[in-house]
């Protein structure tokens, strides 16, 4: 079946209810992925890197833990380079990647909450580059900078898109979730090329599969769909290449 008659079908069986029925109708872009949200981004991010540019970094080798659940935390970290995947997993032992974040961006702030414990472990996905600040020189830092008000509204973005992913967790359909995921991992990390985004970073089916929250063969039978119809490519390097006008206009005639 070509792109066209298959994309084609793809729309009739949503418009007459027959996929997803009674599910609503999911925004393509997530809150943090709004211009506004980026801004607030670029903002704390430029501010930090210019405050902090002095300040120890710590490096970690790709799929070393930053930290691990359970384990006594006080510190916030900021990516000068790298890339940082959060996991919690389930009494069974059953994994769940609820964000990837890059150069650039914060965790493990719930460290400031003063809880104590982390509530999920932080590893690296490739080499990575760390600034650590203990929770009393980061607050510090926000006041002494008048970056409350920017952390306050990151965090809230951070918060909007935790529960917009939790529902869609719930209520799309795997495929969807797959391909949304798709979109914002090359929204955040991609490289915009003439073929579309290129994610420059190996992801493999497997994590993709606790990102979506269903099995690595499912992840596998869905990507080659999304290659078949044109949606996504590899480069010769073995980069995933996302094509966001086609793979966001398929996804949004799916909702």
């Amino acid at each position: 079946m070509s792109f066209s008659s298959e994309y084609l079908c793809a729309k009739r069986r949503c418009t007459h209810g027959i996929v997803n029925e009674g599910v609503p109708k999911w925004r393509v872009n997530m809150l943090g992925q709004t211009p506004q949200a980026e801004l607030i981004r670029g903002q704390l991010r430029d501010s930090l890197r210019h405050k902090t540019r002095d300040s120890r970094i710590v490096k970690f080798a790709r799929h070393a833990n930053v930290y691990t659940c359970g384990e006594q935390g006080d510190t916030v970290f900021f990516i000068e380079s790298g890339q940082v995947k959060l996991v919690m997993v389930s009494p069974e032992g059953k994994e769940c990647i609820f964000a990837v974040h890059g150069a650039g961006e914060i965790f493990g702030e719930l460290s400031l909450s003063g809880t104590g414990e982390r509530l999920e472990t932080a590893t690296a996905m490739e080499e990575t580059h760390l600034r650590v600040f203990p929770c009393l020189q980061f607050f510090n830092l926000l006041r002494s900078e008048s970056l409350v008000e920017g952390f306050v509204r990151y965090l809230s973005v951070r918060i909007a898109d935790q529960q917009e992913m939790i529902a869609h967790l719930v209520t799309a359909g795997s495929e969807h979730r797959l391909g949304t995921t798709l979109l914002e991992l090359a929204r955040k990390l991609g490289k915009k090329e003439r073929h579309g985004l290129t994610i420059e970073h190996k992801i493999s089916q497997e994590e993709l599969s606790h990102m979506v929250g269903t099995t690595r063969p499912r992840v596998s039978e869905f990507m080659q769909r999304f290659r078949n119809l044109g949606l996504i490519e590899t480069s010769a390097e073995r980069f995933l290449i996302i094509k966001e006008k086609e793979l966001t206009a398929y996804l949004t005639h799916m909702a």
